[in-house]
């Protein structure tokens, strides 16, 4: 009986592990279910950045923060950490860098969908 319990807690905590959160939240904006922040604020892909790679810094990274991991993050299923050119860190869906607009003010605002032709609402498919 007791190697039946601790077999089923093994079990138990490796499948807890394999389920662990997703970095963004999802929202409703727009008709489409798009990425959000923990405070609610719409993800945006970016054109210019290529598989992997950010190329948003300096005055960009400022008007389109990047979508920063914390310290220890880890890739898993199609969520990836890339390193910026500055040596922090940031989520990425599917190979694409996400950031947030800083002309956005509140949470479902998506004012940044379509700017210069190279900004996208980040959906989630």
């Amino acid at each position: 009986m007791k190697i039946a319990v601790i077999a089923l807690t093994t079990l138990l905590l490796g499948t807890a592990g394999a389920y662990a959160a997703e970095p963004a939240g999802t929202a409703t904006i727009n008709g489409q279910k798009v990425y959000t922040d923990a405070q609610g604020m719409t993800l945006y892909t970016f054109d210019r950045d290529t598989a992997g790679k950010s190329n948003c810094d300096g005055d960009c990274a400022t008007r389109w923060p990047p979508f920063a991991a914390e310290a220890g993050a880890a890739a898993e299923g199609d969520w990836t950490v890339v390193e910026r050119s500055d040596g922090s860190m940031m989520w990425a869906h599917k190979g694409k860098p996400l950031y947030t607009y800083a002309e956005d003010q509140k949470a479902g605002d998506a004012t940044g969908d379509g700017a210069g032709g190279v900004w996208h609402l980040a959906t989630a498919d």
